[in-house]
């Protein structure tokens, strides 16, 4: 599919330059003929004459797409461009006009956001105001800057609302885009936000040069000093030991603060001179970044310096990002130190978490393992309940410490012949099919998922039920995994080629039904996908780890080509992860990180333990965010492919084990 989809590109390309020969700039252009190519080719071609900014060729290939299943997305390529350039006025009406005529679908809703984003831009706010709740899929972090600008702009004498606008600008990533800029400008211009504050939180989320054009602003400082202070932290602390005036300990901060990414315990010693002077919510600031940044480097001293910030560690307006600062509070004192977990710290964490983040499943589970440990066991218990009854890792450890089986639910009725033909209907799922066969699977599953909502659960099994007869199992799994009453196992743990994956897995020595929740995570059984990286498959193989289990098992005939062939994939992916477990002692929760992340890192995580620990610890604690899901996610899988397989009880923590302590070494894996 992907290669199909490179010799369009190439065609389109090879035409474009056969119109248009280099060195004729003077004369007219001749058109690049469109007539040959046929609609789907087109609409590959016209996408990628949006991506380049070539409007004129997109005009000519929006003939070409005529009747086409994504015919709009022609037309949507076309406006989206001009909602910045052209006369306002013109732009608005033809927005409107493409609201009226495809009204309800996903490109709409696309295109709201994209021309909202114009609004703020303009500073258009009235019109914001007015279509903003028209927004389905508005999770946006410039979304929620500009809604929240617009109303700081009418209600400025509003203290709450000047609060969460400084909470927004502290949790958010993209604090430097352009409305979350002028959000800042607009407090940072009505003294609701500290010049220094909004320099430190800028640092922390690596915006150094919109810190420094903040900075500008500040008193006691000049352009150069806050330069050294964030490009060269440590220079910068050494050299300026005496720290009389409040700028020049806000330029501390600002320097331990960028110096803890890269050298926390560096960072320490500075704050260590530095801590008199500070207040005990900058302690842990200060104290909850250095600790947070040593968590995610598994630093031994990183659960004393979280110590050391207090009962501030995350919470207060100065704290950035304090959601994950909080987190890796929790994770550091999983790990603890000699004597075992502190669990007294994993509560108080979790307890200083925002209401919303305490009852994500994790943070539930770990505060009900700390009530335990303090024998609250009833207060413990009523958490668990709150979760036994989930699908995921957490509800499943849950149900453990309850005592209940890990089983498969009762399977629902199977959809009838007219639930699944009505959804066989349904042009959005024409228009998914239509991506996915260009090979366009991110725009495939947003028009897909957009389907899905306000579906009940027999809507729900019906579309999956199409996507299994159309043979697209990515989208069963994740539209069957929406059902909240009514379940079908078969939907969300399908076992396609069961005879090849088992005696490929026999033949490596593995459990299958490992592999299959492997899979599962990796591929989501797509024969041919091709990951960002280019890795193939149902396992996802890089090519040059394919020629090197090639090389190991003997098979002679491989080819790069061939990566993507069932047999071939099955029976090198599970000899490079039977390579992997050998090489981490038989541990699956080690060899499923080595998966993912390379068998190097697992050697490295597992060599900072200072102590055997709970699978479901270490599997919570791996600092790569992709990572620490896969693990989870994969493990949790195996657990429901045995349930179906064997029909009886599983348990999840049987197969987390306990991780042990051991020297990193070395690997000759790829």
């Amino acid at each position: 599919m992907l290669l199909r989809r490179a010799v369009v590109l190439a065609a389109a390309a090879a035409l474009w330059l056969a119109a248009s020969p280099i060195g004729a700039t003077s004369q007219p252009r001749p058109a690049a003929r469109t007539d040959s190519l046929s609609a789907d080719d087109a609409i590959v071609a016209a996408r990628e004459a949006s991506r380049v900014g070539d409007r004129e060729r997109l005009a000519m290939l929006a003939e070409r797409v005529k009747g086409h299943p994504l015919e709009a997305y022609v037309e949507y390529w076309q406006l989206a461009p001009r909602l910045r350039t052209d006369d306002p006025a013109s732009v608005d009406a033809a927005v409107s006009d493409f609201f009226a005529r495809h009204r309800g679908t996903y490109l709409a809703d696309r295109l709201r956001l994209d021309w909202l984003l114009a609004l703020g831009a303009r500073g258009d706010f009235d019109t914001f105001t007015r279509e903003l709740p028209a927004l389905v899929w508005g999770d946006d972090a410039q979304i929620r800057c500009y809604a929240l600008l617009a109303r700081y702009l009418r209600e400025r004498r509003n203290d709450a609302l000047g609060r969460e606008a400084r909470h927004l600008l502290s949790a958010t990533r993209e604090s430097g885009t352009e409305a979350c800029v002028a959000l800042t400008d607009a407090l940072l211009q009505d003294g609701r936000l500290s010049v220094w504050e909004r320099v430190r939180a800028l640092v922390e989320q690596n915006q150094f040069a919109t810190a420094k054009r903040v900075a500008a602003a500040a008193k006691g400082t000049t352009p150069a000093l806050t330069a050294q202070a964030i490009d060269h932290p440590a220079a910068f602390l050494a050299t300026h030991e005496r720290r009389l005036t409040d700028a020049q300990r806000e330029l501390a901060l600002v320097a331990i603060a960028r110096l803890a990414r890269d050298d926390p315990a560096q960072a320490a010693r500075f704050a260590s001179a530095l801590n008199l002077h500070l207040t005990p919510e900058q302690r842990g600031v200060v104290w909850g970044r250095i600790g947070h940044m040593g968590a995610l480097k598994l630093a031994p001293e990183a659960l004393e310096w979280y110590r050391r910030g207090g009962e501030h560690v995350g919470i207060g307006p100065d704290a950035v990002r304090a959601d994950e600062v909080l987190e890796w509070q929790v994770r550091t004192a999983l790990r603890g130190d000699r004597n075992g977990p502190d669990w007294r710290m994993v509560r108080a964490a979790i307890e200083r978490m925002p209401r919303s983040l305490a009852r994500e499943p994790a943070w539930v589970y770990w505060r009900a393992r700390a009530l335990q440990a303090e024998d609250r066991d009833a207060e413990a218990t009523e958490l668990l309940r709150t979760i036994a009854g989930r699908f995921d890792f957490y509800g499943k450890l849950a149900a453990e410490e309850l005592g209940e089986p890990i089983v498969v639910p009762p399977r629902a009725a199977e959809p009838s012949a007219e639930e699944v033909a009505a959804m066989a209907a349904n042009p959005g799922f024409a228009r998914a099919l239509a991506f996915y066969r260009l090979g366009l699977r991110a725009e495939g599953h947003r028009e897909w998922n957009w389907q899905l909502r306000g579906m009940n659960d027999r809507q729900l099994l019906a579309a999956a039920e199409y996507a299994r007869s159309v043979n697209v199992l990515d989208r069963m799994i994740a539209t069957s995994d929406r059902t909240r009453d009514e379940f079908d196992f078969t939907q969300r743990f399908p076992a396609p080629h069961r005879a090849e994956l088992t005696q490929s897995a026999r033949a490596a020595g593995l459990d299958e039904t490992w592999v299959y929740g492997l899979i599962r995570q990796e591929s989501r059984f797509i024969q041919d996908i091709r990951s960002s990286a280019g890795a193939q498959g149902l396992m996802q193989l890089m090519p040059s780890t394919a020629r090197f289990v090639a090389r190991k098992v003997g098979m002679n005939d491989f080819a790069p080509a061939r990566i993507t062939e069932v047999d071939v994939n099955l029976r090198l992916g599970t000899g490079y992860l039977r390579m992997v477990l050998d090489d981490l002692d038989g541990q699956p929760v080690l060899a499923t990180a080595a998966y993912n992340a390379g068998p190097g890192r697992p050697r490295l995580w597992r060599a900072a333990l200072v102590r055997p620990v709970e699978g479901a610890i270490f599997a919570e604690t791996i600092p790569f965010n992709e990572t620490r899901d896969y693990v989870k996610r994969v493990m949790s899988n195996a657990v429901y492919y045995a349930a179906l397989f064997e029909e009886k009880a599983q348990s999840l923590k049987a197969r987390l084990g306990v991780i042990a302590p051991k020297a990193a070494g070395t690997t000759d894996l790829p």
